[in-house]
């Protein structure tokens, strides 16, 4: 019987797009059920899709803060959060909720 291998799944390596990027983000909110730790992480995956360097720089934070905001162990403040969706190239929107 053959030996079967796997791989660790990272999604940061499927988020191609600027439209891929934002309907992950968009699945995570809607999944995240209030857990700000669970969107920070989602946030995490493109910013390292996108390269989190670049990220970092043009969300005015050093390396080193936006891994550990985006870990998904912590949650990070608003203002961080807002700035690494600008950064993403992406916005945030709100709609009513009719659920």
């Amino acid at each position: 019987m053959a030996k079967t291998t796997t791989t660790r799944y990272d999604v940061a390596e499927h988020l191609r797009t600027p439209e891929e990027m934002a309907a992950y983000l968009e699945a995570c909110l809607e999944e995240a059920d209030g857990d700000a730790t669970f969107v920070a992480k989602a946030l995490g995956d493109i910013a390292r899709a996108k390269g989190m360097a670049q990220v970092a720089r043009d969300a005015g934070l050093s390396r080193e803060s936006l891994y550990k905001a985006l870990s998904g162990d912590r949650s990070p403040g608003f203002d961080t959060i807002l700035k690494v969706i600008r950064a993403l190239g992406l916005t945030l929107h709100a709609k009513p909720d009719h659920g």
